[in-house]
């Protein structure tokens, strides 16, 4: 067995007893099912009341951004779990397997991400009840669904590096909150971001979420001639730079997260 198969071989252990975990834990998955509908009702009949959205309904203009917000939101799962995993002494466990110091994260951002494929799916359906459709063809709706699992798991992989840095879950959710809240609100995800002040436009414009949004609404043909769209680079060019964030953010975190794990299994 190559050095290679190795950590995919032994990733997927770890994710199918994650997988498992889940399953017997109801609390996680209530959360992974309950979650998405309740998202999808809250923006869908609040905001949906008092924002106009030029040339098309606000709900197909929403439900992009609420996919990207679940993404984002299930990610922290990730790094939650391997805070907890590391109070109760799991890692030690593991330490004394012949396994890949690498596994245990791809194990656990593998189970996450069939968590958030779950997650859209419910989505999805709720989508359609209240009014979201998707007007491309069926191959370009399958490629907005593969764009954000893809953002799923590369942004697993920033919250299990944030987690392995801090350690403690209460840390971890602190700071996972302080971070996705603004990352979530000052991007395009649930306004027309041009609407905004210039230094929060400019944010917006450049901010991941947005991208990762306007190549969703790109996707699934939530997109009017009416709107305003902004000229900045990542939205004109929304689905290319949307693989870009991808491949920096794992080229970036995979090996920043499993060195951190090494520190953390061998401290």
């Amino acid at each position: 067995m190559n050095a290679l198969t190795l950590p995919i071989a032994d990733g997927w252990t770890i994710a199918k007893r994650n997988t498992l975990k889940i399953r017997r834990s109801p609390d996680l998955l209530g959360a992974a099912i309950m979650f998405p509908i309740v998202f999808v009702l809250l923006f869908a009949y609040v905001f949906g009341s008092v924002i106009d959205i030029p040339g098309m309904s606000y709900r197909e203009f929403l439900l992009p951004g609420i996919f990207v917000q679940a993404v984002i939101m299930g990610a922290q799962a990730t790094g939650y779990t391997l805070t907890l995993d590391l109070q109760k002494g799991i890692f030690d466990r593991f330490r004394s397997l012949p396994m890949a110091p690498s596994a245990v994260l791809i194990g656990q951002t593998v189970s996450d991400l069939l968590m958030n494929l779950a997650s859209l799916v419910v989505m999805a359906v709720m989508g359609l009840i209240v009014g979201w459709r998707v007007h491309t063809s069926p191959f370009e709706a399958i490629l907005g669904i593969g764009l954000l699992l893809l953002f799923a798991y590369a942004f697993s992989w920033v919250t299990a590096t944030v987690a392995l840095a801090l350690r403690t879950p209460e840390s971890f959710n602190n700071v996972a909150t302080m971070v996705s809240l603004p990352l979530i609100f000052i991007s395009n995800a649930f306004l027309d971001s041009s609407k905004l002040p210039t230094p929060l436009r400019v944010v917006a414009e450049w901010n991941p979420v947005s991208t990762f949004t306007q190549a969703a609404r790109e996707l699934f043909g939530n997109t009017n001639a009416a709107l305003k769209t902004s000229g900045a680079w990542p939205i004109q060019h929304a689905i290319p730079a949307s693989l870009l964030w991808i491949a920096v953010i794992l080229i970036v975190f995979i090996p920043l997260a499993t060195r951190l794990y090494k520190k953390a299994v061998s401290a």
